[in-house]
């Protein structure tokens, strides 16, 4: 079998299980050869990414364009129905305390901002690019502190050791509809600028006719009635191929505000 995953959000494994099975069912229909029957949740996202049997996954956008351009070939993105998303982009929200008496992102200046990854652009380069145009003498924030996860950046919020987050939209969907309580004592200020959303990926030692086929195989299951509930649940409305130039801008500016406003 070849290898398949879908690990960027992950709110709702068994639904992400059942989305992968008619995804592999039309596929199959396709005629395309060793569809693995389940998805991996790999703990080495970059060797699985890497790896020359990778039949399909997801990255993000700063891996894509920086690591992984020569080793994978693009399929396209799904388009995602929660708040904040529209076709295939989405945004981040921002996110602080209640009791916080700041309202807006210029408030912030000089206080703490909660970072899930630096490889991330929905939790990190996506607010370091809002904040860039408000930094004085290369800085914004006083300083930031990384959570491993959005999660993790919502409990930094909310144990006080960090003031503001962003919070990639689809995840804040599948948070308030999964662990409501993870947002007790938080609200949204304001967003960040949309983006092309998370890319498909296959190996770059795919054949052109199956990639074709690949893209419509995702475009089937995407329309299938019979699982309008299993993407209902992960908030996907459909798929579009969009090639790998979409999220090239995208780095170029995660680049331009690296260690600018911190």
């Amino acid at each position: 079998m070849r290898l398949a995953s879908l690990p960027m959000y992950d709110a709702d494994p068994a639904a992400v299980q059942v989305w992968w099975s008619g995804i592999a069912a039309a596929m199959q229909a396709e005629g395309i050869a060793r569809v693995p029957p389940a998805a991996l949740w790999p703990a080495d996202l970059d060797a699985h990414w890497r790896d020359p049997h990778l039949l399909m996954s997801q990255t993000c956008v700063y891996p894509l364009v920086k690591r992984l351009v020569s080793v994978v070939e693009v399929l396209g993105a799904f388009q995602y129905t929660a708040p904040g998303c529209e076709g295939i982009f989405y945004r981040s929200e921002l996110l602080v305390r209640k009791d916080d008496r700041s309202r807006d992102i210029e408030d912030f200046r000089g206080r703490v901002a909660a970072i899930n990854d630096t490889q991330s652009h929905s939790g990190c380069h996506a607010l370091r690019a809002l904040v860039a145009p408000l930094a004085q003498d290369g800085r914004f924030f006083g300083c930031e502190v990384e959570s491993g996860s959005h999660r993790g950046s919502l409990a930094l919020l909310r144990d006080e050791r960090a003031d503001v987050a962003a919070i990639d939209c689809i995840s804040l969907a599948a948070i308030r509809r999964q662990w409501p309580d993870l947002l007790d004592g938080l609200q949204v200020i304001g967003s960040t600028a949309s983006a092309p959303g998370l890319p498909l990926v296959t190996s770059c030692h795919t054949p052109p006719e199956e990639l074709a086929a690949l893209r419509r195989a995702l475009t089937a299951a995407s329309t299938d009635p019979s699982l309008a509930d299993v993407r209902e649940a992960l908030f996907i409305k459909g798929f579009e191929p969009v090639p790998v130039t979409a999220w090239i801008s995208v780095a170029a500016i995660s680049d331009r505000n690296k260690g600018q406003t911190r």
